[in-house]
């Protein structure tokens, strides 16, 4: 997330004696020499508190830009349930080898039990009536052949109302589906996901998946990629990109594989692996000081990790439990003319 205000936070070492009146004790901010005062009541006998505190203050930035990488941490799952969400449409066809070589790659990267695969048509009319039973474990790549070839050609492209007429208004799906596995949803599709009713905005979709299985949910895209990096022949138009799979997928931190690519396999494979709860995160960007990277563990600040510049990633000493909503924020320099709009 990139914001054009940087908010400033403030370290504060705030040391009080019970009884005073008065503050002894400032800080002033590096940009606009701005002083802020900062008063601790402590009641009862006299003591001496050393009181760590963040104070937010807004300033301009006059270079550089905030960045605020997320994600909320899944629970520890034994098993996982996993949802190909397939555009049907004509034009889906060319794709139909890299798919099955996508799904082969998942089937082999998969835990050797627990796990459960069915695929669906991205169209919810489609969805809602579905009955195919999924694949389990021992189960191959012909197998998935065989599932590939039961799916209706469809015209919609629909593929969050697909996920959602098939978990909430489909009753066989409760037949497989388990509420205390994981959950994995991959979106493939040549064109924009076009949702209009359940959910017609990638927020309202997103605020309704996060509430399945306690927050253990897991998304990967298979899209068209924008023009500039597509590593399609002929670049996709504007209006067949996937933003809105890949903008759902950037905010759960998932795999995001371009359509064109011809091995989809080492997306799918690390979107098989991001089951597994976060113990470091790689940043987005390189910080332009590390000092002033801050964590943040449900909006309270967070001191139980470090960063390594050798790798740009934050790395926790202790592991954020499950459901916590981890942001880590910091200072970037922005390149020039990137079209960088933020995540």
């Amino acid at each position: 997330m990139a914001l054009n205000i940087f908010k400033k936070l403030l370290l504060v070492a705030v040391s009080v004696v019970a009884g005073c009146q008065q503050p002894d004790y400032a800080i002033v901010t590096g940009e606009k020499g701005e002083t802020v005062y900062v008063e601790v009541e402590v009641p009862g006998e006299t003591v001496y508190v050393n009181v760590p505190e963040y104070i937010e203050v807004e300033v301009p930035v006059e270079h550089g830009s905030i960045w605020i990488d997320s994600f909320t941490q899944p629970m520890s799952v034994d098993g996982i349930d996993i949802l190909w969400v397939i555009d049907r449409s004509g034009s889906m066809n060319r794709y139909n080898a890299e798919l099955l070589a996508g799904i082969e790659a998942m089937l082999g990267a998969l835990p050797t039990a627990d796990w459960r695969l069915v695929m669906i048509n991205a169209d919810p009319d489609y969805a809602v009536n579905s009955t195919i039973f999924p694949l389990v474990p021992g189960d191959d790549a012909a197998d998935a052949a065989d599932m590939l070839a039961t799916l209706s050609p469809a015209y919609k492209e629909e593929g969050f109302n697909s996920v959602y007429e098939y978990i909430t208004n489909n009753p066989y799906s409760s037949t497989w589906l388990r509420p205390d596995a994981g959950l994995l949803v991959v979106f493939v599709s040549d064109e924009e996901e076009q949702s209009d009713v359940e959910y017609s905005t990638v927020a309202e979709f997103m605020t309704w998946y996060q509430m399945q299985r306690m927050g253990s949910v897991f998304m990967a895209s298979v899209v068209n990629q924008d023009p500039s990096v597509s590593v399609c022949s002929y670049p996709p138009s504007l209006i067949d990109v996937g933003n809105r799979y890949m903008d759902a997928t950037s905010l759960l931190g998932g795999t995001i594989v371009d359509i064109c690519d011809e091995d989809w396999a080492p997306g799918v494979t690390d979107a098989t692996q991001s089951i597994d709860p976060y113990e470091s995160l790689k940043l987005t960007h390189v910080p332009e000081d590390p000092n002033d990277i801050r964590v943040f563990v449900n909006t309270v600040v967070n001191y139980d990790w470090y960063y390594s510049a050798t790798d740009n990633t934050v790395y926790f000493t202790v592991i954020p439990s499950a459901g916590d909503l981890v942001e880590i924020g910091y200072l970037y320099i922005e390149p020039a003319d990137t079209g960088d709009t933020g995540q």
